[in-house]
Order: C-alpha cells, then structure tokens, then sequence
C-alpha cells in the first residue's frame, strides 16, 4: 500500500473551492488611491481584494513546541510558512486558516501486515533525500500552496504547519498522539503571542500582522489534527471544519476488539502510516518510538489500552472552543462514517455546530458558501447565518442538498427488527415480529474472501445470513446509527462478527451497503478485556454499525446481514468456523425517521 500525498488527498478540494468560492458575489468597490485596502465582506461573505499575488508576503518559521517526542533533549521545533497580503505590513490585521499536515513532504513506500492468519486465542500458542540543513539566502521553503489562492484574496492569511516529524519539522510521528497535537497547538500558541518561533538563522519571529484568530481545515489526517487541536481548548482556534476526519483512532483500526483496517488499506496499522509519513531527514532518532507504537498498537489481541485512550479526543470534547463544522462522505469506507457522527454529537452540546453529510466517499467539500461564511463570521465578527441557519445539509442521493434542523433528521428513532430462519430462497424475513414458524436457529460456516455485497448476490445461506424486508410501497429514510444485538454459538474460540445494512434493489442486486459493523466475541462484554470463548456455548452481543443517513426507494428492500470475516477490512482466518445465530434472541435496531409507524407503512 502506498498512501496519496498530501496534494492528492486535500489539494483537490482547495482548487474545487477555489472555482466555486470565485464564482461569488464581488465587491462592488475597492480602496480609495493611496488608502489601505481592508478585507470587504458582500451578503456575509469575504470577498476577493487581496488579487495581487505578486505583492504577497511568503515567509517560514519553526515554532518552538513545549514537546521532545524524538527525545534529543531540546524542545521540537515545528516547521511552518505563511502567505499573507502586503497590507498587512501596513497595518491591516487580519485572522489566520491554517492546514497542518503530515503528507507535504509525500510518503515513503510501506509494507502492509499480511491479515491472512488464524485469529488469536487466550491460552493458544500459536522521498527524495535532504541534508537537513536550512539557508536564509535560498528564500523561504513554501511548504504548499494548498487554499492559498481562495483565500488569500480574501483577507485570510494561510499558514501551512509540517507535522511532527515530517519534512522540515522536528520529532518523531506519533500517529493521533499528544505530541503531535502539541507539536500543532505550538503554532496556534505562537499566533496567539503565548508561544515562540524562529526564522531560517534561528531570529526570532513575532506575528504582529494577524488578530490573532484561528481556522483550522483540511481533508482525512489534514481534517483530524484540527480535530486533536481544538480538543485541547486553545483560546485562539476560533473555528474548524474538519473533512473526513477521525477523532478516535482506535475506531480507525479496531472496532470493538477486532482489528478492522480502513477502507482500500487491508492490513495497516499505526504503524504502517508512521512509516509512511516518516519523512524528516534524520532516518535514525524515531526508531525506537516507531519500535513503541508497533508494541502498544496490540494487532494480537485488539484490545483498547491507554495507548489508544491517547489517541481519543472524543474524552476531551468538553475543551473545545472553536465552532465545528463536520464534512464526511456517506460512503466513506476510509474513515467511516461513526467519526463524524460521534464528534458532531460530542462537539454540538457545547459549540456552534454544523454537519454536511454527502454523498460521496473519502474526501468532498462543504457547499462554498456556507463554508465562506463559517469562516468569515467566527474569524472576522461578520454578522450572517452561520449560527442561525439550519445545523444539517444532506446532499440526498439525486445530488440535491437538502437542510434539516439537526442530525439525526428530527423524528428518527430506532425500529426494532427481527430475522427469521433463511427458507428455500436463501434469505430470511426481516419484520417487527418474530419468524413465523420457522426454526429460529441458522447456522452458517465462514469463509474469508467474500465482501457483505458478495453474500447478499450469492443467493445462499451458506456463508451468512440475509433477511430481506417486503418490498416497500414507499420511500424510507434511515437517520443514525444502526446496532445489532445478537445470539451466537460458535465451533471456535475465535471469530470475526459482521453485520451490515444493505439496499437491495428489485432485480435483486445490491443498491448499496449502507452500513457495516464488526466485533470480536472476545470483547463481547468490554472492548479492553479479552474473555475466552468456549465452542458451544451460547453468548450474546451487541454491535454498533457505521452511521448513515439514506433513503431507500419504494420497490426497494431493506436488508440486513450477518457473517463473520468481511475480504476488505477484517483479519481473514482459514475458512470453516462456524456460527450458529438464535433468531428468536436477535435483534436489529435501525434508525428510520418516523420509527416503527413508518417502517410498518412502508412496508405494508
């Protein structure tokens, strides 16, 4: 597996915005001759008059962070630049957006973890080089010029901040660890005058020309360290928005005890991407925190630690300051969807808060205009909506965005289903009662190289299970997250759980996965004690699926599955394991709005 670069992952989302967000209202008039030119603002949105990019100013510094994550015994030294309009030397203030990222200097070929293994059981054995050297005479190192030309013209100065251990910064990675939020805090610290930074020859550097207030945004890792960072309470972070970000990153490469990889990278780990972002010059000094992080990520058992609680800002939401608005793909597979749902959940009883939910996978943007009055509103004190309008936008499956007072849409609640036993059509019903007559007991064996899709397109029973609901006389709109309570028995005393929620379509396909879950039985009780399973015995547990937000059309049916190893994302054992699920003690409880009474109607 090779990771896209920086410029690949976020790079396109700045040049997207910067056509649309171009595409807006202009400014009527510009400054007078001989006045200064201040930021403009049209219908609550900052407007492009800072167009002469030859007259901008581009420098670098090194924050000096309160972290020594490579242990050299001198503070890390945290590399950045800055693009700002001249008339900031002339006395014009103006607030800072910055993207901190560990992928400017691009990436280093990695080897994944081989995931083709039995599963493990209690008690059973079983990029180009750089001398490292800076010089003032060269000019300053432009780090990206990623959201430079949006926003610029705009008023707002960009900064760019190399993560920990990457590029020209110093330490080491530590993949959503404190240090690394530290590392990035330095420089929000050094905006906000409680910090210092140095230039190329080690002068110190004052940031006189800003007001001092924060953004933060950017795209998966470059959307999660504003994340970590607001989650430390900086006074100056006045707002982020954070697209396709993580917020906790044991649910990045576990879920509930069973190592589960992100979408499209089957077999990495923390630290396969500390490998990968790996890049400052000096190869030796962060070997031994990379040797720390492949021991404490636990691939064996899976079990949260401390190690992870770490790397959990959702226990320090209650710090955040800075409005949040949450940017996230439906059908990210990347980083699923629970993230997103989890911190805007987290982050909306305490801040300004808005959610975009769109259609697409890893990556998208927010609706440019909203996104420039986010900005501009918390940055600049522009009086607009972007407290008042609707907190949800949900770009429905025809491509239209619709708005919603808030997400879960208002009026969801969950609908609690049952499965009956497979007949001679493979599939099981999936109602509000239980199976009519039929045994309530369905056994099916495992096998690693099939996908949820897969199951449901096999036409058999064999290897999971599907129960399908009547076909619906209308449309149902599914709002939140869905969970499973299930009964098991199993052969061995190890196994991978999966559930999911799909779309079938009349012919009978698979519309779409909407939703998937996984679990070790290991940890059916606690996600950080592994307990033995005994063969034979019956046990039950409950799995939370991947948040959604999606409408089924009439014609259509709802289905839900069960198996047990998923080809994409979990450890794939010999095949053979067996698991025989008790119907009439299982449970599938799925958000529809409208509840039980919508679904009845829907399928009636």
């Amino acid at each position: 597996m090779q990771r896209q670069t920086f410029s690949l992952l976020a790079g396109g989302t700045a040049v997207a915005l910067a056509l649309a967000v171009t595409a807006g209202p202009q400014p009527t008039a510009g400054a007078v001759d001989g006045e200064v030119q201040h930021p403009v603002f049209v219908d609550g949105q900052a407007q492009p008059v800072y167009t002469d990019s030859a007259s901008w100013i581009r420098e670098e510094g090194w924050a000096i962070a309160d972290v020594d994550s490579d242990g050299d015994g001198a503070p890390d030294r945290i590399h950045f630049d800055i693009t700002r309009p001249a008339e900031t030397e002339e006395g014009v203030k103006l607030p800072v957006l910055m993207e901190a990222s560990p992928y400017y200097a691009g990436g280093n070929d990695v080897v994944n973890h081989d995931v083709h293994h039995e599963l493990w059981e209690p008690g059973k054995p079983g990029r180009p080089d750089r001398d490292g050297v800076r010089r003032s005479d060269v000019g300053p190192s432009i780090i990206s010029n990623s959201m430079v030309n949006t926003w610029v013209p705009r008023g707002f100065a960009v900064m760019h901040v190399e993560s920990v251990g990457t590029g020209e910064s110093e330490g080491c990675p530590t993949i959503g660890g404190p240090e690394e939020t530290a590392a990035v805090k330095a420089v929000i610290d050094w905006v906000g005058g409680r910090a210092r930074a140095v230039d190329a020859d080690g002068a110190p550097l004052r940031a006189d020309w800003t007001t001092t207030q924060v953004g933060m945004m950017g795209t998966s890792y470059n959307g999660t360290l504003p994340n970590a960072v607001a989650s430390t309470g900086v006074p100056n972070l006045k707002a982020i928005v954070p697209v396709s970000a993580i917020d906790n990153w044991y649910d990045y490469y576990r879920a509930d005890g069973a190592v589960v990889a992100p979408g499209g990278y089957q077999g990495e780990d923390e630290d396969v991407l500390f490998d990968y972002v790996y890049t400052r010059a000096d190869r030796e000094i962060c070997k031994p925190v990379r040797a720390q992080i492949a021991r404490d990520q636990d691939r064996t058992t899976g079990d949260h630690s401390p190690f992870w609680s770490k790397r959990n800002y959702l226990k320090d939401a209650r710090k955040v300051r800075a409005a949040v608005f949450v940017v996230h793909g439906l059908q990210d597979n990347n980083v699923k969807t629970r993230q997103a749902a989890e911190w805007y959940a987290a982050v909306s009883r305490r801040v300004p808060h808005r959610i975009y939910w769109h259609q697409g996978g890893h990556g998208g943007a927010a609706p440019a205009t909203d996104l420039n009055k986010w900005f501009t509103h918390f940055l600049f004190d522009v009086d607009n909506d972007a407290e008042t309008a609707p907190h949800a936008i949900i770009e429905r499956e025809d491509g239209n965005d619709v708005t919603y007072a808030d997400w879960p849409v208002p009026g969801s609640g969950d609908v609690v289903l049952r499965g009956s036993a497979p007949g001679d059509d493979a599939t099981g019903d999936l109602s509000t009662v239980r199976g009519h007559g039929r045994s309530s007991y369905a056994t099916f064996s495992d096998i690693p190289t099939q996908t949820v899709e897969d199951l449901v397109e096999s036409g058999s029973s064999e290897h999971g299970l599907v129960f399908t609901s009547a076909p619906l006389t209308g449309s149902l709109h599914l709002s939140g997250t869905p969970t499973a309570e299930l009964r098991f028995s199993l052969g061995q005393g190890a196994a991978n759980v999966t559930v999911g929620v799909v779309d079938i379509a009349p012919d009978g396909s698979v519309a779409r996965v909407i939703s998937e879950g996984w679990r070790d039985p290991q940890n059916r009780r606690r996600i950080d004690r592994t307990l033995r399973v005994r063969p034979g015995q019956a046990y039950a547990m409950d799995v939370t699926l991947q948040a959604n937000d999606y409408v089924f059309a009439p014609g259509h049916r709802v289905g839900v599955v069960v198996m047990q190893s998923e080809l994409d994302y979990t450890i794939l054992p010999p095949a053979g394991n067996e698991l025989t699920l008790d119907m009439s003690r299982t449970t599938f409880g799925l958000p529809f709005v409208g509840g039980p009474e919508a679904f009845l109607d829907a399928t009636r």
